[in-house]
This record gives C-alpha cells, sequence and structure tokens, in this order.
C-alpha cells in the first residue's frame, strides 16, 4: 500500500495492478469541540463564575464573669468563707428571724443580746457574700441600662466586677454607719441594737435569696432583664421588711408620719440614687 497526499494506493496480494481510491477526511475544518477530547474545556467558559465572599475583620471573643478566672475566684472566695464560718456560726443562722423581725426588749445584762466571735465572722461573711452577688448583679445592670459601655466593661470584666463589688462594701459600711448614728441620735441603746441587728440581718440573707438569681444570670445573660427585674423585687422586698421593723421601734404614733416620709427619702432612697449614678460614673471612666 503506497500513500500520497491526496490518495492511498492499495495493493492487493498477488495483484500487480494498482487499484486507486481517494480519501476524503470525516472532519474537513478540524474536529468539533464538542466531539473531541477537549470538550471539557471548551464548556468551561461558559460555566458561571463563582464570586469570592467578602471577608470581615474579626472580632476578639468578649468574656463574660462566667469566663473570668478573677470575677470567679471572688465568687468562689465568698463561699468559701461561708462554708469556713458555717461550724462555729450556724446559731447565727438560727437567729435570722429574731434578728430580722424582733422588737422585744429584754432586760439587760451583760451577757444577753452578745454574739460569739463565730457569728460575727458568719454574719460578715454573709454581708460578703451579699456584696459580691451585688457586684455581679450591678456589672450586667450597668451594660443593660448604659449599652455604650457594655463592650468595654468585657474587656475589662475583673476590674469592672472587683470595683462594683469594693463598692458595694463601702455602700453597707455607710449605711451601718448612717443607721447607727441615727439610732444613736433619735433613739435609746436598746432600740439602736434592735435596728441595727435587723439592718445586718437583711443583708446577710439578701445575698443568698440572690444567689440562684446571679447563677442564672451567669449561664443565661440573654435573660438579664427577668432576672435583673427579679433581683430587683427581692432587694425592695428585703428593703421593707428591714424597714417596717424600722418602723415599729421608732414610729409608734401617727403624727410622726412626716419624719418617717423624710427618713424614707433622706436614707433609704437618695443614697440610693446617688450609688447608681456614682457606679455609672466610675464604669465610664473606667473605659475611657
Amino acid at each position: 500500500m503506497a500513500k500520497n497526499n491526496d490518495t492511498i494506493t492499495t495493493t492487493a496480494p498477488g495483484d500487480s495492478a494498482a487499484a486507486v481510491q481517494p480519501f476524503t477526511p470525516a472532519f474537513p475544518s478540524g474536529i468539533p469541540a464538542a466531539e473531541g477530547n477537549d470538550s471539557v474545556l471548551a464548556r468551561m467558559a461558559d460555566l458561571p463564575v463563582m464570586e469570592a465572599p467578602e471577608g470581615s475583620a474579626s472580632l476578639s471573643h468578649s468574656r463574660g464573669p462566667l469566663y473570668d478566672t478573677g470575677s470567679m475566684s471572688l465568687l468562689l472566695l465568698s463561699m468559701f468563707c461561708i462554708v469556713v464560718c458555717f461550724k462555729s456560726g450556724y446559731m447565727y443562722l438560727e437567729n435570722f428571724a429574731h434578728n430580722l423581725f424582733s422588737v422585744r426588749r429584754r432586760r439587760e445584762n451583760f451577757f444577753s443580746h452578745s454574739h460569739t466571735m463565730g457569728d460575727v465572722r458568719m454574719q460578715w461573711a454573709l454581708v460578703f457574700n451579699t456584696c459580691v452577688m451585688q457586684g455581679l448583679l450591678l456589672f450586667y445592670a450597668v451594660g443593660l441600662f448604659v449599652p455604650s459601655l457594655w463592650r468595654g466593661m468585657l474587656e475589662n470584666v475583673f476590674l469592672n466586677v472587683g470595683l462594683l463589688t469594693a463598692s458595694c462594701v463601702g455602700l453597707h459600711l455607710f449605711q451601718h454607719a448612717l443607721y447607727g448614728v441615727l439610732g444613736y441620735v433619735f433613739g435609746d441603746k436598746t432600740s439602736r441594737r434592735l435596728w441595727l441587728s435587723g439592718f445586718k440581718a437583711s443583708q446577710a440573707i439578701l445575698g443568698l435569696l440572690l444567689f440562684p438569681v446571679t447563677a442564672f444570670l451567669l449561664l443565661y445573660p440573654s435573660a438579664a432583664e427577668l432576672l435583673l427585674t427579679i433581683a430587683a423585687i427581692i432587694y425592695i422586698m428585703v428593703r421593707i421588711v428591714f424597714i417596717f421593723k424600722g418602723l415599729r421601734i421608732f414610729f409608734n404614733k401617727f403624727s410622726q408620719s412626716l419624719y418617717f416620709i423624710l427618713y424614707l427619702c433622706s436614707v433609704e432612697i437618695v443614697p440610693l440614687v446617688f450609688f447608681a449614678i456614682l457606679m455609672v460614673a466610675m464604669c465610664t471612666k473606667l473605659q475611657s
């Protein structure tokens, strides 16, 4: 068989005559892309092009008190103080009702109404626990009512919680001193003692009542509005019990109603308003 550019000559065996047959190409213009091996590459030009998604700058992870070592250490410290003092001061818990409600005047002697060192330690451990609960609740309260401070407060959780707790301790000491002075000026020694015992008992039991609310707030900060409302109701109820005890001790005539109203405004309401303003100002200063 002989082949040239345009024709193919085929010679059969034993046949000396050459038969020439013309060759006609099947694809004179080349193999179409749809039928060739490069059909996939040819169709890629017709495929839709996916746009690359635009990313955003990464945000730093904000920590709450539950994930802050310092805040949790402060909470555990308050619990630890209660456990340590419980063995020698459990009698103080048994006398909660008497200290909180009783206005009975008994005959004074050397041993009456005296507290052991265990009772005093238990009392201050419970008060410290209350201040820690209030500090954590105030942290969320400031963030809820002043949203512009929330991001900055989350960047310095322990600093804010620690200062709020210390402020609550300062408020307790201020109120204790104020009630002591008022009891000394407007009452006798027994009235002053009964009033102060009611104040310390109310502060001690307040922390125990606020503990479950604070725990739920740490676990579910998205429900801050509801839980802070419950905490405010608990605080108001405890204060009403204490105020009612003071009313029974000092105000026993209807003509003294004006003095009672002045007491509520100047001693119970105004200091709390100033304290709230001071806490917001302090948190604002910390974030600046």
